[in-house]
């Protein structure tokens, strides 16, 4: 099977083409250098060149407080990036996979959202990441839609590198405590990416590590894990500033997933233990 992957150099992207490889499977991992998504006739031109079996679509802006001063970059990337992809996957009738998020639901009550559940998106990246759901539900037959929250993996920047660099710098940290959610781990993400890819289950899912926690309770955590003596202080959402709003309530139902015959992802506890090994190792 040839799959191309888009964000080859992001967290996900990057894990994805990995697996695929010790799978014995055809990777083709892009980034803007060998395939730029926001032109049309650049992404058309590649992938008939290559003529891939599939599509999994990580890249993606993901800057979401700068989301808010930069919408037209933003939607250029995540909205018509996503829709030429698109296009092309419908002209050669192959399947396409693209990541959501969280952040499609505007937080509201304490239930988790199901996939069907109304998107009202309170920030830029949000309101994007569903227009390019929407993209991909109105071209393609063959759709993937996986929504994930909290994401981290070795090749990037993410929330537990941020916390362990001003753990080490100031011995002190403030961490938001009402906002609730699941991490995601992308080196579990891309097993299950790979395995739900080479079926014809296709369809809206939610997909993290198991568990949900504030980002208060995540930070402790990475501290404990880690062996490191740090004072975390928790904030509410509006003691800490931030350019773009963020849903106090990110529980997502994975009832359907499960129901579809796939495996639940390891708790997000094990996860950050096999994560904080693995940048250990890359030290």
């Amino acid at each position: 099977m040839k799959i191309l992957v888009t964000g080859v150099k992001g967290q996900l992207g990057y894990d994805v083409v990995q697996e695929g490889e010790k799978r014995g499977l055809e990777m083709f991992g892009t980034d803007v250098d060998s395939m730029d998504i926001t032109d049309a006739g650049q992404v058309r031109k590649v992938m008939e060149a290559y003529k891939p079996d599939g599509v999994i679509h990580c890249a993606a802006y993901t800057a979401v407080d700068a989301a808010e001063e930069h919408q037209e970059i933003c939607r250029k990337i995540n909205v018509n990036g996503t829709r030429n992809i698109a296009e092309v996957c419908r002209d050669m009738d192959i399947p396409l996979m693209y990541f959501s998020t969280d952040y499609v639901f505007d937080g509201q009550g304490e239930n988790f959202w199901k996939e069907d559940d109304e998107r009202q998106p309170l920030n830029v990246y949000g309101q994007m990441k569903y227009e390019g759901e929407l993209a991909v539900q109105e071209l393609v037959q063959k759709y993937f839609i996986l929504r994930i929250s909290w994401v981290f993996g070795v090749n990037g920047s993410n929330f537990i590198k941020t916390m362990l660099r001003l753990g080490k710098e100031r011995g002190a940290v403030g961490v938001v405590s009402d906002q609730m959610g699941s991490p995601t781990y992308t080196y579990d993400l891309a097993k299950l990416v790979l395995d739900m890819f080479q079926t014809d289950k296709y369809g809206v899912y939610h997909v993290t590590n198991d568990g949900i926690c504030s980002w208060y309770e995540f930070a402790c955590e990475i501290f404990k894990q880690a062996g490191m003596d740090v004072k975390v202080t928790p904030l509410t959402t509006a003691e800490y500033p931030a350019k773009a709003a963020r849903p106090l309530n990110s529980r997502m139902s994975k009832d359907k997933l499960v129901n579809a015959g796939f495996q639940m992802l390891p708790s997000w506890q094990d996860a950050l233990r096999r994560y904080l090994e693995r940048l250990e190792d890359r030290i």
